[in-house]
């Protein structure tokens, strides 16, 4: 397949060669290969600056990253063969991990596939495509789900905010099978109805399995305050694991309910109750009530979406974080996680300490977790790495 080039200026293509996968639109040399003269998501070669082929990938000149790399190997394009290779190197890893099928089936640049999310619960697969490119092949992505997987169902949640920066409209629709709203899944042993249609992302969160599983040996016989507790994933895991009380806090009486539901579903419905509010209210107002809490888990949404963002959600970071410590037993546990990209580890690790010290506590971290491995990271793209969570034991100075 001939191919249409995209020229980089000189020294621009380092950051490829080292083995990034992006483009960015100041990098392209565009007197040579002109941005306005691709289609988005077109299929373009590579190039450094003296010609010299980098790989293929797809364009999209209306996004400042106007380029994604897809392969190194001029033979191999994004199309519905490459889809089925990748997908197949993707399962053949979750299926040496996960003895049962509930994971992130492809995490895009992580897994060759920039662009496109695909989570399993079981025989339903529910997608995200971020990307032009990967909406311009998105029948190719149904068969090749099909050929790989057999699903029974294959729901598109096409409704992220990057769809806008790509040019993209925002849509939720049924793919292959039956529509259903929820689905059934299992994590660490503990099982829940996830809502595939109008929940959050593709309707759970995989990405914090390894963490959930590190909290239980924390939480039995304990009373859990669990906040921004969406559908329940860590308070129904605490409440399964032991624990004597569990309190869910969330902003949304769909997302309550359905953690009433999964309380049920997993016998522990006696030990969690559910509080409906804005989660800085709610923690005040139990400050006021003298509440405590032997362990507070924070799973937060990200407060820095973009860089500019940071110094505000640093500072909502360290509200959220005094709040917590502030409705913490004399020897309490706290679990503060984050996933905003631009608040590193470092920076969490930072707005802990400083928070401990300023409500006059002794701070020491027990384990730091991460994303699991269906969520796998390129080393050279640091934005595949979003997720950090710090377990830590909160004590009289």
């Amino acid at each position: 397949m001939n191919l249409a080039p995209l020229r980089l200026k000189k020294n621009e293509d380092r950051r490829i060669r080292a083995g990034h996968v992006w483009v960015f639109s100041n990098e392209v040399d565009v007197a040579a290969t002109p941005l306005d003269a691709f289609a988005p998501g077109q299929l373009a070669v590579f190039q450094d600056s003296s010609g010299k082929s980098l790989g293929n990938g797809y364009v999209n000149p209306h996004s400042l990253i106007c380029g994604r790399l897809v392969s190194r190997d001029p033979d191999y394009v994004l199309n519905k063969s490459l889809l089925v290779h990748r997908l197949n190197v993707a399962l053949s890893l979750r299926e040496r991990l996960f003895a049962k099928p509930f994971y992130r089936l492809i995490y895009g640049e992580g897994d060759g596939l920039p662009g496109l999310i695909v989570d399993r619960y079981g025989d339903t697969l529910v997608v995200q495509i971020n990307t032009a490119g990967i909406e311009r092949v998105k029948e190719d992505v149904v068969v090749a789900l099909q050929e790989v997987l057999r699903p029974m169902r294959i729901v598109f949640r096409n409704d992220s905010a990057g769809r806008e920066l790509e040019g993209l409209n925002s849509y939720v629709e049924t793919a292959l099978g039956s529509t259903v709203k929820h689905v059934s899944l299992e994590e660490n042993e503990v099982l829940f109805e996830a809502p595939i249609l109008s929940g959050q992302k593709t309707g759970w969160f995989f990405d914090h399995r390894l963490n959930r599983a590190r909290m239980q040996r924390y939480v039995r016989d304990k009373r859990v305050l669990d906040v921004f507790s969406y559908i329940g994933g860590w308070g129904i895991q605490a409440a399964a694991a032991g624990a004597t009380e569990v309190v869910c806090v969330d902003s949304s009486d769909a997302a309550l309910t359905q953690i009433k539901g999964n309380a049920a579903l997993n016998a522990v419905a006696p030990r969690v109750r559910t509080q409906q509010g804005d989660s800085f209210e709610v923690l005040k107002n139990l400050r006021a009530e003298r509440e405590r809490f032997d362990v507070v888990i924070l799973d937060p949404p990200a407060f820095i979406k973009r860089k500019k963002d940071f110094h505000a959600g640093q500072a909502a970071y360290q509200r959220l974080n005094q709040a917590a410590m502030q409705l913490l037993a004399k020897d309490g546990v706290l679990i503060s996680a984050s996933c905003s990209y631009h608040l590193t580890r470092e920076n969490l690790r930072e707005v802990l300490l400083q928070t401990s010290r300023h409500v006059d506590r002794n701070l020491v971290i027990l384990e730091q977790g991460h994303q699991g491995p269906d969520h796998p990271l390129l080393p050279a793209v640091p934005e595949t790495e979003y997720l950090k969570a710090f377990i830590c034991r909160v004590l009289p100075n």
